[in-house]
């Protein structure tokens, strides 16, 4: 066997590198597993009753006499998970619909994620 010197190193990482091996092992990158967290959060709120504060905020509009602030269009949580949602092919409706059976929800926030 070699001795490990800073080319064999260089020429391990070209290689893995053209070979699009993932240098951490099975483990997904740091973005999926924020996806995943962001999904599950969002199935627990939308499991929860809907007089719960959190549930309402998730699901009520703005008021009537609420004005969009100047500017470029903030980036929210909600257009966040509509993206995610986006990419597994669901509506706001159809994933809210979905949370309500745990198992179900749970393989798509983890298995969607990662899958997109």
């Amino acid at each position: 066997m070699e001795p490990v010197n800073n080319n064999n190193k260089i020429r391990f990482i070209c290689i893995a590198f053209l070979l699009d091996h993932n240098f951490r092992g099975k483990q997904p990158h740091l973005s999926v597993i924020v996806q995943s967290r962001r999904l599950s959060l969002f199935g627990h709120i939308a499991q929860m009753p809907d007089e719960t504060d959190a549930k309402q905020i998730l699901t009520d509009s703005p008021a009537g006499n609420w004005r969009k602030p100047l500017g470029r269009p903030r980036i929210t949580w909600m257009k966040t998970i509509q993206q995610d949602l986006k990419s597994s092919d669901l509506n706001m409706d159809d994933a809210v619909d979905l949370a309500q059976t745990r198992p179900l929800w749970r393989l798509m926030s983890t298995f969607g994620a990662t899958h997109s």
